[in-house]
């Protein structure tokens, strides 16, 4: 009789696992495609290069200025006074510290922007890929270049999907 009970609670246990791994709905998408794809994001990469360029012309004319003042300080430094050399040295140090401090608020400020260019077209593709997740009853996406090692013929890309939610081709 515990034999046929625990057979019975065995069966019922199997049953169970299998219909819920019926009801399971996995999907999978490469968002890198998606936001690829994205108008949204062709325009944000365009106003970032814009600033990238921006402070790579200031870079270079502080660069520009500091190998003039340097050539021109080399070239004189024996015809200089004591007083002059040490201001003229004073002055390259103080223009090589304002290029190195222009550099690093110059990344901080593009990593910022980059950032905040981005976040607007990641949510949107998010919010996308959740509207799909919804309205398909998938239980879970992947995020397909997060290192799944495996995607069965049977699994559901939701890359075109996501796509034509968004109005995309």
């Amino acid at each position: 009789m515990k034999n046929v009970i625990k057979l019975f609670v065995l069966v019922a246990l199997s049953l169970g696992a299998m219909s819920v791994s019926a009801q399971t709905k996995l999907g999978y998408i490469d968002t890198q495609k998606l936001i690829q794809a994205m108008p949204e994001w062709t325009e944000a990469q365009k106003q970032f290069q814009a600033k990238q360029d921006e402070v790579e012309k200031e870079m270079t004319n502080l660069r520009e200025q500091f190998q003039t003042k340097s050539a021109e300080f080399s070239e004189k430094e024996k015809t200089y006074s004591e007083v002059i050399r040490a201001s003229k040295e004073q002055e390259l140090q103080e223009l090589y510290q304002r290029i190195q401090r222009f550099q690093e608020i110059a990344m901080t400020e593009l990593d910022k922007s980059q950032k905040s260019l981005m976040q607007p077209v990641m949510d949107k593709a998010l919010n996308a890929i959740k509207a799909v997740g919804k309205e398909n009853g998938f239980t879970y996406i992947f995020e397909l270049n997060a290192g799944i090692l495996y995607v069965a013929e049977t699994a559901d890309d939701i890359l075109p999907l996501v796509k034509k939610k968004l109005g995309l081709q």
